[in-house]
């Protein structure tokens, strides 16, 4: 089989075959909800993810692709012990690998937590992308690689137009929506002040089996599942009138692999353009086990009350309301439609469903999962 050289994009013909491009990405956040590494890998000779180190092995959304996780090699996969706080390892990696994309999903993501966290979210997730684009400089590969910016719907924030679009003045209400926003910026910079193919993936909500439990999707899901298998009776969230545009996160990593395929580097919104409120996807949720919720009381002593049963299974807590909170978000990726041809698959109700059948299963094998 022909080899690619460390420099060279282009593997060498061999036995008559045509020169096949070098496709090598190195993804940040590898171990994030979903199983992106799997999607991209598709379109990919090689893939390099970046780990977190930590005091156990923290490979448990990747795991499914590894025989032996321990070995940090499969197939064309290969893990990488680095942290977006240390630019040293940063250097070390991208001149190692000499990757031709990158793919920055690394990030302290959780808007709740970074109101407690502050000045490590604005580390991590807005210095952070400096040190890994200041890497790509410092290891000469400017012109040679492309690079993906996670960027969030969190800039909008305070929204200042519905819906939302590339264009939309930001007003992001949170530490991790503002560092995020330097993120933003310096991509911006970049691109501009160095030449660099530099893009900004402005996704909206996205979800799939895979996230975080302590996002409130997978709350949700998860709590629907064991009510529905008799482990728990009832669960608490916070605004259940907050409405976001949530899609699926497999259609979005296509999204986000396309904004490197084109010739030249621009910033997308990526949305479904649909929204729901937090209480609709509860709703949608216990419809997948058969119950309908009907909502009793105000604010915070608003329940939701299992029709068929009159059980409440849902409770308002103010503890997880935000300090300020984002309201309404909507996006409008009419020029992702139009220049990347790109388009979501998975319904809202397809989405929720997938998720509490996943969650069902898991609990079924794992109550304390």
């Amino acid at each position: 089989m022909a080899q690619c050289s460390e420099s060279a994009n282009v593997c060498p013909e061999m036995n008559g075959e045509p020169k096949k491009e070098r496709k090598v990405a190195v993804i940040t956040g590898i171990t994030g909800q979903i199983n992106r590494s799997s999607v991209l890998s598709s379109f990919l000779s090689q893939v390099h993810g970046i780990l977190r180190r930590s005091s156990s092995f923290n490979t448990g959304r990747i795991e499914h692709l590894y025989q032996n996780p321990q070995t940090h090699t499969e197939g064309n996969m290969k893990l990488h012990y680095g942290d977006l706080t240390d630019s040293t390892c940063l250097v070390k990696i991208i001149n190692q690998v000499k990757p031709t994309e990158i793919y920055n999903l690394g990030a302290q993501s959780h808007v709740k937590i970074s109101f407690e966290l502050a000045e490590y979210t604005a580390n991590v997730d807005g210095v952070g992308t400096l040190r890994l684009l200041d890497a790509i400089k410092t290891c000469g590969l400017t012109n040679s690689v492309k690079f993906y910016q996670a960027s969030t719907s969190e800039l909008y924030g305070k929204v200042q137009e519905i819906p939302q679009k590339e264009t939309t003045p930001f007003y992001p209400r949170s530490p991790y929506g503002a560092a995020k926003l330097y993120a933003y910026w310096i991509v911006v910079n970049f691109r501009e002040a160095y030449n660099m193919f530099a893009t900004n993936g402005i996704l909206f909500n996205h979800e799939s089996p895979r996230r975080g439990s302590n996002f409130v999707t997978r709350k949700i899901s998860r709590s629907v599942a064991k009510i529905h298998l008799g482990q728990l009776e009832s669960f608490s969230l916070g605004n259940l009138d907050s409405k976001r545009d949530w899609g699926h996160a497999k259609d979005y990593v296509e999204a986000m692999w396309l904004m490197l395929q084109t010739e030249e580097p621009e910033d997308f919104v990526i949305a479904t353009g649909e929204v729901h409120s937090v209480r609709e996807f509860v709703e949608e949720a216990f419809k997948n086990v058969g119950k309908t919720i009907v909502w009793e009381g105000k604010d915070e002593q608003e329940t939701g009350r299992c029709q068929e049963t009159g059980v409440v299974h849902v409770k308002v807590d103010p503890k997880y309301f935000r300090p300020t909170e984002v309201d309404y978000l909507q996006g409008d990726s009419t020029k992702a439609f139009q220049k990347l041809g790109w388009k979501p698959r998975v319904t809202f109700k397809e989405l929720v469903r997938e998720m509490v059948e996943a969650d069902i299963e898991l609990m079924k094998k794992n109550p304390n999962a």
